[in-house]
């Protein structure tokens, strides 16, 4: 059976290193190219994160592109102190590949060329900010006519924030790039909502059972995953975010759609879009349920998931 190929385009902190080790230890997933873009971190420590996984995974042969370091109007907006200062839980390793492994070629430069060498055969899985995606289609307005999927984690359906009262943290750090893909993507699009991955938070129980596993990389992840768990733990309750009663991997959940589509196994579709102006709206991904902004091309929302099947793409990804 061919292999399903994959584009990730990242703004790496832990749970990106998450969804990137569970596609990466998938058999049927061959990913050509990973991007890096602002968000989580600053881009050169996104850069730096990916190269560092891909070493801990004994994938280094994998293509890996620097991207836009802010967003299209020029904000920096960075998840604070979820993740840590460098995005992988400020566990460094002194050993880590430095930026030198970096390709030459530009990250929007190199999705073109990529989506273009293999036209209607590769799915691009987005798990940050939206930049890179979106000047892709500025670049070159085919851009998403040459994808076979867009997988996003991004955005919400119920006015839940996570760093603004109604946006989720990839939308609200670039809304017009958001608002760009949302509205010109014809390609099938893929949405884990914030809601979505709530929803179906694992317990801390399996994390603990997770991280011990016998492996290098569970060794890994345990070391880079302990500060964002005493952070979440620490604010469970509170009422400055709310991040559920246990575990959720964000970007695990559109990774684990594109690698196998069985994992969700309900959707809504409708036409979406993302608020730009309002005061304590900006940023909050509008579900149009009444069609009244005739967006032809309506988004797949995943509302109900396989949270077994998660479980063992997730398990398989740190053996």
């Amino acid at each position: 059976m061919a292999k399903k190929l994959l584009l990730l385009d990242v703004d790496c902190g832990v749970d990106d290193a998450q969804a990137m080790m569970m596609a990466l230890a998938a058999p049927n997933v061959q990913i050509l190219g990973i991007t890096c873009v602002h968000g989580n971190t600053k881009i050169e420590n996104v850069c730096k994160n990916v190269l560092r996984v891909l070493e801990v995974c004994q994938k280094t042969k994998i293509p890996v592109f620097r991207g836009a370091g802010t967003s299209l109007l020029g904000n920096q907006l960075t998840a604070g102190n979820y993740h840590g200062e460098d995005g992988l839980g400020d566990a460094p390793d002194p050993k880590a590949p430095g930026l030198e492994q970096l390709q030459a070629e530009y990250a929007v430069n190199a999705l073109i060329r990529i989506a273009t060498e293999h036209a209607g055969q590769i799915s691009l899985v987005a798990t940050g900010p939206l930049t890179n995606v979106a000047l892709a289609f500025k670049m070159d307005p085919t851009f998403p006519s040459k994808l076979k999927h867009l997988y996003i984690m991004g955005g919400n359906t119920e006015s839940r924030g996570n760093v603004a009262v109604c946006s989720e943290f990839n939308f609200a750090v670039d809304p017009e790039a958001a608002y760009i893909v949302l509205n010109h993507f014809a390609c099938p699009t893929y949405i884990a909502t914030w809601e979505y991955c709530l929803r179906y938070a694992l317990p801390w129980k399996f994390f603990t059972e997770w991280v011990n596993q016998c492996t290098g990389k569970a060794c890994f992840m345990k070391k880079i995953s302990a500060h964002t768990e005493k952070f979440i733990k620490g604010k469970e309750g509170s009422k400055e975010m709310y991040f559920g009663p246990g575990f959720v991997s964000c970007d695990s959940f559109a990774m684990a759609a594109a690698i196998d589509e069985s994992v969700v196994t309900e959707y809504i579709q409708h036409g979406v879009s993302v608020e730009l102006q309002g005061s304590l709206t900006r940023g909050m991904m509008v579900m149009d349920t009444l069609d009244l902004l005739k967006n032809q091309n309506k988004a797949f929302i995943m509302t109900k998931c396989d949270i077994e099947k998660f479980k063992q793409l997730m398990v398989s990804a740190l053996k």
